[in-house]
């Protein structure tokens, strides 16, 4: 799966997918649109979360673009972290520093006996299996992340469009390929659009 680029976003005129990118160039692109043609409606979506985003076309395209960095900044460069002695010095020969605390644990006779049997002995076992489960917390809390990204969009886009609801449906039940053929005959940039954000920003298919 492709990650989706922080801070980006996607211009939708009317059903029409006019620009995907950057917040910058998404409001340029978007910018030049509107010069041209103030009639049709225009929504901006965040590509992470498919919140609407909201960019003032009043003046010039510099005055946009202004108005934008007072609003979006961009993050610092990450500082290096100091692997010294504390005080900004050289890192000191030895064995590095892992961060262990020592806390008490409360188990069961069960799970001390099952934990002496493990390789490594049981404060190993133990950051295995708090490893393990975090791991699939995150996967969990990702796909979830998209189907929430992808509804937004859909309800914005296609809340009017046949079988709306049981697209919806099959959205959560996360059965992707029913979700597929319900929406193909949806207009194509909103079909597309909807997968690529239920594939966490990679290119789909239908047959994907």
């Amino acid at each position: 799966m492709l990650p989706i680029e922080p801070q980006s976003c996607t211009a939708f005129a009317g059903q029409a997918r006019l620009a995907t990118g950057s917040i910058r160039d998404v409001a340029l692109a978007t910018k030049r649109f509107v010069d041209q043609d103030d009639s049709t409606t225009i929504l901006i979506f965040d590509n992470a979360t498919s919140q609407p985003v909201e960019i003032d076309f009043r003046g010039t395209a510099d005055e946009v673009l202004s108005r934008l960095g007072e609003r979006f900044s961009v993050p610092p460069a990450t500082p290096i972290a100091d692997t010294g002695d504390g005080e900004g010095g050289a890192r000191r020969a030895g064995r590095p520093k892992l961060g262990v605390i020592g806390r008490e644990v409360t188990l069961l006779p069960r799970h001390w006996e099952w934990l002496g049997t493990q390789p490594g002995g049981a404060s190993v076992a133990i950051r295995k299996l708090i490893d393990k489960e975090r791991k699939l917390s995150e996967s969990k809390d990702l796909q979830r992340g998209l189907q929430e990204a992808t509804y937004r969009f859909i309800h914005a886009m296609a809340g009017n469009l046949s079988d709306f609801e049981e697209a919806t449906r099959a959205l959560f039940a996360g059965n992707r390929e029913r979700f597929f053929g319900l929406t193909e005959a949806w207009p194509v940039d909103i079909r597309d659009h909807a997968r690529w954000l239920l594939a966490g920003g990679a290119v789909v298919s239908a047959a994907a």
